[in-house]
């Protein structure tokens, strides 16, 4: 899958589903993105990965041949979306978002001038080989995505998903149920609450238009929330799956 082909997808609410890679260990990376996920998301912000891993992520994906690679980013800033994108992603997940302002600066950070507001500069010294390389071409292929983890975030969703440009939002569930009053990540004394904002974000993000995403432990809660309204679901991760395999394997070999 190319990136504009991605980008169409999500922005048709097409339903896609993704891998999310925290370890920086391209040949990994790589097979991950040959097993027919529409995309594969590489953790910049809680990522075990740096400015060379990343770089080396993306070609591994981009190698991979299946899959188009994503950055969740480590800020909404300029220069860091930019970076992302010139070293290739198909897209920004963008963390933190509590506004339609902060929306419309990574939107902006993401588009070239002459968009409205676009502010990226030229300088695409890999992401040109694949996406683009004119600015209009690039625009129509790199997806624009805010998270939606805050009390902030989810009180002002529906402002956050009118933000013109942006292609999607992306549903943290760790911190947004810390968001809705919980003392620790899936704290079952939130879960009505919990399940209620979700809802009201994938009810704001139909009503715009545009996508609604969402991580999740496993591939049977993403089919869950794929079933309830999302459009697109990312199954993590490469780091928790090896400990898990490796933890399932030890036990059956100890014959508990």
């Amino acid at each position: 899958m190319t990136a504009i082909e991605l980008a169409r997808k999500i922005r048709n609410r097409e339903r896609c589903v993704g891998y999310w890679v925290v370890l920086d260990a391209p040949i990994a990376s790589e097979r991950l993105a040959r097993l027919g996920y529409d995309y594969v998301a590489l953790d910049a912000q809680h990522g075990l990965i740096g400015h060379s891993g990343l770089l080396a992520g993306l070609m591994a994906v981009d190698a991979g041949g299946r899959s188009v690679g994503l950055v969740r980013v480590e800020s909404g800033e300029a220069a860091v979306i930019g970076r992302a994108l010139d070293f290739g992603a198909g897209g920004v997940i963008v963390p933190l978002v509590d506004t339609a302002e902060d929306a419309a600066r990574a939107v902006s950070a993401a588009r070239y001038p002459g968009r409205a507001g676009g502010r990226r500069s030229y300088g695409p010294m890999r992401s040109m080989l694949r996406i683009g390389p004119t600015p209009a071409e690039a625009d129509e292929s790199v997806l624009v995505l805010a998270m939606i983890e805050t009390p902030e975030g989810l009180a002002n969703i529906e402002a956050i998903c009118a933000t013109p440009g942006l292609d999607g939002v992306y549903v943290g569930p760790s911190d947004l149920c810390l968001a809705v009053g919980g003392r620790f990540p899936n704290d079952p004394e939130v879960a009505d609450a919990f399940e209620a904002a979700l809802v009201r974000v994938s009810r704001a993000a139909e009503e715009a238009g545009i996508a609604a995403g969402i991580h999740n432990p496993s591939g049977e809660l993403a089919a869950r929330r794929l079933a309830e309204g999302y459009t697109f679901a990312t199954v993590a991760s490469d780091l928790v799956h090896l400990e898990q395999a490796a933890a399932a394997h030890l036990k059956a070999a100890k014959g508990e």
